[in-house]
């Protein structure tokens, strides 16, 4: 095969190299990319869309071990969200390419690509350039500098990507794919890839070696902890009285949910979960205790607030999980972190046991055999899950509907509704405003796979266009995308794209005319709500005057989605009954108050306060400030591997 070559474009080489591409993990081997999705330009289109149009013909059908099927986006940043929330829901194992054309199509790129690499995800980016020669300078779309003329638009991409590489002659290619394939699978270092094509290099013909071509397996590794780490994690967990698990996405991308259930029943040890970790354990679990941190339930937060030793798995302790490093109040609590990620496993000073979550709790539950936790801690924690049960039955399933203003129903009343009313294994879908937080709260998750919230970024627009991906990595769940009109506003074009590859999803578009989360939050720090609602401009200058007449439902179904309005509890659960006996995409409407909040999770978030001001609700909101800001603590007493 080496003395045998073949003449290619570097585009065509590109589509042909990424469909021979595969990972292995556990034995299972699957394509590493079942499509590309992208929009054309003059940038793509006669380079990499030709290529794709080539290989189209040539392999039509998606089973074809040489295909590589297209699907056209309506918005670059969400062909990105697509790819990224399909990656997700596979557990990092396979993912998509995107294409653009150099300028805007590229740029809109970046916002994606800094949420790929947030959030620990694989993506392929393969953006145009500009012309390696130069001849026809300044292009369309050029960005020119007057101190380096080596410098384009897609250098933006840089900062947010895992790894960066621009193809200037036929021969750069080869090593640049293999460098991104290095990325895409590797468990600890993955995120956004970066790959930009000059136009006049795509179109260029080489004499590629067939080897380029050949399938390659890239195994997705099972880093494995040192027995010495392990062995002092265990030490520390006996010694430990009230000890608290951090379950974070970590724990669904080494597939590691049931290794987690067996240590926590074996050792009594309770949960609390991350955006991303929601899912490691359901909910009805007795070592379950829902949400922590921000966001979190009262049942997590009281005993993280007492726990002397917390031990992060797969978790990157952000801000709202950590709660603004106020969450962990003992005075000598102490950290083990399970993590295959470097970065993460030193956060908090902790013991850094660098390897997969899976095996790592293999290895300890050998470890802990007989060892299990007090029975009145046992007690307490039963104690606070019920509490905490409770207070989620009531808000969720009041007894009497609570209305808000002009007979609205709560965001709390529809999110536990299509909790109800959806299938156990269906998949609920957010991203930014109130609903995540709420969500975080309030989902009861049945299933490891039935919860997807991007809160790494918290990106407005990434709902749809990430319940897309999600349906196509699983079409035999229904996929419920709660988005808020905030949200809406900003992407909802890849309604489109699913009407197009008659791919269903389920979109609760929840109206409250305005932006709930920051009017909330605004509030709360003494800014009265101040530019967050959509009202019309008054003689006073403010935006204090009638709701606008925006009729997002007229929108959706302009978009070619089925539309279903709700005012009442029994007009939305009549609605979901009929979305999921639907065989297409269907929205349901839904006005909700922004002002009747969820439960409080007795919890803190950083967000600075004025220091000075005029107004009398900012200096209140200062004064609540500063008195949690003491509680606020940077956790360094190390924990030093014996030996050392």
């Amino acid at each position: 095969m080496s003395d045998q070559h073949v003449r290619l474009t570097v585009a065509q080489a590109t589509i042909r190299f990424l469909a021979a591409q595969y990972t292995e993990r556990d034995g299972v081997e699957q394509r590493l990319f079942p499509g590309t999705l992208g929009i054309f330009g003059h940038g793509n289109v006669a380079g990499l869309g030709q290529a794709l149009l080539q290989t189209e013909v040539e392999h039509p059908t998606a089973d074809d071990p040489d295909a590589m099927p297209y699907i056209l986006s309506r918005n670059e940043q969400g062909a990105v969200h697509t790819a990224v929330a399909f990656a997700r829901a596979r557990n990092r194992t396979q993912t998509y390419a995107v294409t653009t054309s150099i300028g805007p199509g590229a740029t809109n790129m970046v916002t994606g690509a800094a949420l790929a690499t947030v959030n620990r995800i694989p993506v392929l980016l393969l953006p145009a350039d500009g012309f390696a020669d130069r001849a026809a300078a300044p292009l369309l779309q050029e960005l020119e500098r007057p101190e380096a003329g080596d410098i384009s638009v897609n250098d933006a991409f840089r900062p947010v990507s895992r790894y960066f590489d621009r193809v200037q002659r036929p021969e750069q290619l080869p090593s640049a794919l293999l460098q991104a394939m290095r990325v895409l699978t590797d468990v600890a270092e993955t995120g956004a890839v970066t790959v930009c094509f000059p136009q006049d290099v795509q179109a260029q013909a080489y004499d590629w070696p067939e080897a380029l071509f050949a399938k390659r397996v890239w195994h997705l590794a099972r880093p494995q902890a040192e027995p010495g780490l392990l062995a002092q994690a265990a030490e520390l967990i006996k010694a430990a009285d009230r000890p608290l698990i951090v379950a974070g996405g970590g724990v669904h991308y080494s597939q590691a949910e049931e290794a987690l259930q067996a240590f926590a029943e074996q050792t009594g040890i309770p949960v609390g979960l991350t955006q991303a970790g929601k899912g490691d354990l359901v909910d009805d679990h007795p070592q379950c205790l829902g949400a922590i941190g921000s966001t979190g339930s009262t049942a997590s937060n009281a005993i993280a607030r007492n726990a002397d030793l917390v031990i992060g798995i797969g978790t990157r302790y952000s801000d709202f999980t950590t709660a603004s490093r106020t969450a962990f109040g003992h005075p000598d609590v102490r950290f083990v972190n399970l993590n295959v990620a470097g970065l993460d496993s030193i956060k908090q000073a902790g013991l850094p046991v660098l390897g997969d979550a899976r095996d790592s709790l293999l290895a300890l539950a050998a470890l802990l055999k007989g060892h299990r936790v007090a029975a009145d801690y046992t007690a307490e924690i039963a104690d606070l899950k019920a509490e905490w049960d409770a207070i989620v039955d009531e808000v969720c399933h009041p007894a009497t509907p609570v209305t808000g203003e002009g007979g609205r129903l709560s965001q709390n009343e529809v999110i536990g509704m299509v909790n109800t009313h959806s299938g156990p294994r269906d998949v609920v879908v957010c991203a930014a405003g109130s609903m995540p937080g709420d969500l975080h709260k309030l989902w009861r998750t049945r299933d490891k796979g039935g919860y997807h919230v991007e809160y790494g970024y918290s990106c407005m627009g990434y709902e749809i266009a990430g319940g897309l991906g999600i349906r196509l990595a699983d079409e035999s769940r229904d996929v419920f995308v709660m988005v808020g009109d905030g949200s809406y506003l900003m992407l909802a074009s890849e309604l489109v794209t699913a009407v197009q590859e008659g791919v269903k999803i389920i979109c609760v578009l929840v109206q409250n005319h305005g932006f709930a989360s920051i009017g909330a939050l605004s509030e709360s720090l003494g800014s009265q709500r101040f530019g967050t609602r959509y009202r019309r401009r008054t003689g006073s200058g403010q935006l204090d005057g009638d709701f606008l007449p925006v009729d997002l439902a007229a929108n959706a179904a302009s978009l070619g989605a089925e539309v279903i309005k709700t005012r009442t509890t029994e007009e939305f659960v009549a609605a979901i009954g009929a979305a999921k006996a639907a065989e297409h995409s269907v929205v349901i409407h839904v006005e909700t108050d922004p002002f009747i909040d969820a439960p409080d999770s007795r919890s803190w978030w950083d967000v600075p306060v004025s220091e000075v001001s005029t107004l009398d609700s900012t200096r209140q909101a200062r004064k609540t400030y500063s008195e949690h800001k003491p509680d606020q603590r940077i956790h360094l007493d190390p924990i030093n591997p014996k030996g050392q």
